[in-house]
């Protein structure tokens, strides 16, 4: 299935509970072998990471990221 949507895009969710619902946010990420986007404001999640020997994060503590949903459940806003 070929995916019409790209990094960037500015998106509108069509379906999910009520808090998402309706709302529209910029494409951060695109997953194409999982099928999913990572919208900017729209699932926003909290991970707590311990204390790695990576570089990434050497000291851990709470990382706020946002989460993915799935491509059938965003339109692009010109298209709406």
């Amino acid at each position: 299935m070929k995916i019409r949507i790209k990094k960037g895009d500015t998106v509108k969710v069509i379906t999910g509970s009520k808090d998402k619902k309706g709302k529209i946010g910029k494409i951060l990420e695109v997953d194409r072998k999982n099928m999913r986007v990572k919208i900017e404001n729209i699932f926003p999640i909290k991970r707590h990471i311990k204390p790695q020997r990576k570089k990434a994060y050497p000291e851990g503590g709470i990382i706020n990221d946002f989460g993915t949903i799935h491509i059938s459940n965003v339109v692009r806003v010109g298209e709406v």
